[in-house]
């Protein structure tokens, strides 16, 4: 990666694992890691990782190359405030918000600094992120590589056109709820006929994992690998049926769009 200088408003779970994944990788020496949050117990781990702190969100931005805005979408229009008047377009910006657009940031800075949007989600705490990317138009190749390699070391990484922004987040970044809602499920309906939780648990989080993998590596699509598992008079076509006169698919996409809806009213 170059000399270029990262900082981050907010240090909370997203940004830690971030600058972990930087800082582990040997992407970055944690000296061009700058870190600004208002809760300064937040910045006690981060002083561990030996990471510039910076007093407020005016100085980080003058002392870094590209600003990651890791903080919840409802903080947004006080830390863009603040920022107003201490950046230049020479800065780039990153979003990892939940419906903040990329004109959003621009019109709130009264500046069209280069961007980089990005949704993000939990598992890149372990190196598992899948994370979905879109560029500005005026951003060069050089600062969009950088941020992309950033969020590629601790996982997966797709760029996808903006308009495509809002609709993503319930594909990969609310998506490991629906994960851990079927696992409980799994886990209380095991543990509701004898099983031991912890057993059941296991069984369960190995079970997702080799399913993954069978998506990625086997070649078939979804509806292929429910048919092999189905055998015809057998037991898993019993659970479909179930799952299917539930119209738990239909209720699948209902909440997916309720998240699309939610990033769209969060991002006006």
């Amino acid at each position: 990666m170059s000399e270029k200088k990262i900082g981050f408003v907010g240090a909370g779970n997203m940004a830690t694992a971030i600058i972990n994944g930087l800082v582990r990788n040997k992407a970055k020496t944690s000296d061009m890691i700058n870190v600004f949050d208002v809760d300064s117990s937040k910045l006690d781990s981060m002083k561990k990782i030996g990471v510039n702190i910076a007093g407020s969100s005016e100085e980080l931005a003058k002392m870094s190359d590209i600003i990651v805005l890791a903080v919840k979408p409802q903080n947004y229009d006080e830390v863009l405030s603040s920022l107003k008047d201490a950046v230049t377009e020479s800065k780039a910006f990153v979003t990892i918000a939940a419906g903040i657009s990329i004109d959003y940031v621009q019109s709130r800075l009264e500046k069209k600094v280069p961007m980089v949007r990005v949704m993000p989600n939990t598992p890149l705490l372990l190196g598992k992120g899948a994370t979905a990317i879109c560029r500005s138009e005026n951003i060069g190749d050089e600062n969009f590589d950088e941020i992309y390699k950033m969020f590629s070391l601790s996982g997966d990484v797709a760029e996808l056109p903006e308009s495509q922004m809002n609709a993503v987040i319930a594909v990969n970044g609310s998506s490991p709820a629906y994960v851990y809602l079927f696992a409980k499920a799994m886990t209380d309906y095991a543990v509701s006929v004898g099983i031991d939780r912890d057993t059941a648990l296991r069984l369960v989080c190995k079970t997702f994992e080799g399913s993954a993998a069978m998506l990625r590596e086997s070649g078939d699509s979804p509806e292929a690998l429910i048919e092999k598992v189905s055998s015809k008079g057998g037991t898993t076509i019993e659970a479909m049926k179930v799952l299917n006169d539930r119209e738990v698919p239909s209720a699948i996409a209902e909440a997916m769009a309720a998240c699309t809806k939610r990033a769209e009213e969060l991002g006006k």
